[in-house]
């Protein structure tokens, strides 16, 4: 019992540390697989006669990250997850960090596998395969409902800051309660969106999304991994491998994470002058949430009933990665817009 009170104690001390003590951690943490992917790559590659083959392997590891960081599907989930916190006046400092590490320890567990020649990971790559098939269905049956759910929770919250905006325009006073999700479809979500009550638990969601291995990121990863491996490479370099690999995505992921905190609390932080800002970016999210839960559906009923009819088919070979970058400078540039409108003429201080 004394156990369990001081876990509880240890996690309720972390939640109430300041903003920026939080931030360090977390980027400490960041910096930390870092530090882990060079060592590793400077130990294996003591010695060695493929060094050359190695960095450039690396290299390739980390800009992968990077990219599949910026894949709708990642930027959905931590968007609308962000949003649902800051709603309930969270400062989910780590939405994107953890989604990030969840997501990414399946990658690195698989190359764990593929580097110790475990030949069920070659399951995992083997398109139409059992292992592959049953990954994916549970990989894409998560992501589907998770975005369909914060869809439709930040869809609900969107409706209610588009009505606010219409009052406020008409000078009518408005409550920030009046922005929160109510009304049916937030009563009917409050249940299994309840357990995610804190940014840690994203990690969970991470990790479910990342058994997809439905993207060729991931799955080019995992192969160059195998090739590496053929070629000679020290079994300490190719560990380096997905760890590069997510401390890119990890990086990036914990960037858009505190992007999308501090657009949503500037929204919410003065409704009276923000409305149209608020409404604007819930409804993106919302959409984009929905846009790719319907793309997911697609590919899951594609594969799991291997139906041939062209509209799952369309969705199914539908790449999440090609707009993601579309829907970051998307966001950007209404938050640039906002923050240029609101700003004072001769006041350099007002910002959100």
């Amino acid at each position: 019992m004394t156990a369990l009170t001081s876990i509880t104690t240890l996690y309720r001390g972390r939640e109430a540390l300041p903003l920026r003590t939080r931030l360090l951690c977390m980027f400490g943490a960041v910096t930390a697989l870092h530090a882990a992917a060079v060592v590793l790559l400077l130990a294996g590659n003591a010695g060695s006669g493929v060094q050359a083959l190695t960095w450039g392997l690396i290299l390739t590891a980390y800009l992968a990250g990077v990219k599949h960081s910026y894949d709708w599907d990642h930027l959905a989930a931590i968007d609308n997850s962000t949003r649902k916190f800051v709603a309930n006046r969270q400062d989910p400092v780590s939405v994107g960090f953890a989604f990030s590490l969840g997501h990414s320890s399946v990658v690195t567990l698989a190359g764990v596998l593929v580097i110790c020649g475990a030949a069920v990971a070659g399951e995992f790559m083997k398109d139409g395969s059992a292992g592959n098939l049953v990954l994916g269905l549970i990989g894409s049956g998560v992501s589907c409902l998770f975005l369909l759910a914060l869809g439709l929770f930040n869809g609900s919250a969107f409706a209610r800051s588009a009505l606010a905006y219409q009052r406020a325009r008409t000078g009518a006073a408005i409550d920030p309660l009046d922005l929160e999700p109510k009304g049916l479809v937030a009563q009917l979500l409050a249940r299994p969106l309840s357990r995610v009550r804190r940014p840690r638990n994203i990690y969970v969601i991470g990790f479910l999304f990342g058994l997809g291995f439905d993207t060729a990121t991931t799955i080019g990863l995992l192969m160059m991994t195998t090739a590496a491996s053929l070629a000679g490479v020290p079994p300490f370099a190719l560990l380096a491998l997905p760890l590069a690999f997510t401390a890119a995505m990890t990086l990036c992921d914990s960037i858009n994470g505190i992007a999308m905190m501090r657009m949503y609390r500037s929204a919410l932080d003065d409704p009276q002058r923000k409305l149209g800002f608020n409404a604007l970016v819930t409804g993106i999210s919302a959409v984009s949430a929905l846009f790719i839960a319907v793309i997911t559906l697609g590919g899951f009923l594609n594969a799991a009933f291997a139906l041939e009819d062209p509209l799952t088919v369309w969705l199914g070979s539908i790449d999440p990665g090609d707009a993601g970058l579309l829907l970051v400078a998307l966001m950007l540039a209404v938050w640039g817009a906002a923050a240029f409108r609101v700003r004072p003429r001769g006041s350099s201080r007002q910002q959100y």
